[in-house]
């Protein structure tokens, strides 16, 4: 019998990602091939800007499948626009592209926040989901690297 459940259950979530991973592997030659390189999970790269002990910068963000993905990059209010920001940025996208054979990175910025930035430093927008969250927009953008 059937029945459908909505509480959270860490064991179901995982079989869940188990078989979809699966499926997209059976669907799609191109993730079969990455997995079968090895190339399973994310690998983190963060960069982070130190002055004494006090952290004034940091990006995180981590490679997968030859691409970047930017979580995280924040400067501290009085370090905003010295250059600081767009150093971590290079930087990471230095390694991504020359360590890790990275061709693209990728990140998510609200309206708010970066969005001139990034562009100024050779980002596109790709794509926006107004209203997310409500009253806001969300921009989706990307840059080549090779």
């Amino acid at each position: 019998m059937l029945h459908l459940q909505t509480t959270h259950d860490p064991s179901l979530r995982a079989l869940v990602g188990e078989h979809l991973q699966r499926s997209n592997d059976e669907r799609s030659p191109i993730l079969r091939s990455i997995r079968a390189q090895g190339d399973l999970h994310e690998v983190p790269l963060d960069v982070y800007a130190l002055d004494g002990e006090e952290l004034v910068a940091g990006l995180t963000g981590a490679t997968w499948a030859r691409w970047l993905q930017i979580e995280l990059l924040w400067v501290t209010p009085e370090r905003r626009g010295s250059g600081l920001g767009g150093e971590l940025l290079a930087l990471a996208e230095q390694i991504a592209r020359d360590e890790r054979a990275c061709v693209g990175a990728r990140l998510e910025t609200w309206g708010f926040q970066a969005r001139p930035f990034y562009e100024a430093r050779g980002y596109t927008v790709f794509g926006e989901l107004a209203d997310y969250p409500p009253g806001e927009t969300e921009y989706h953008l990307a840059k080549r690297l090779d």
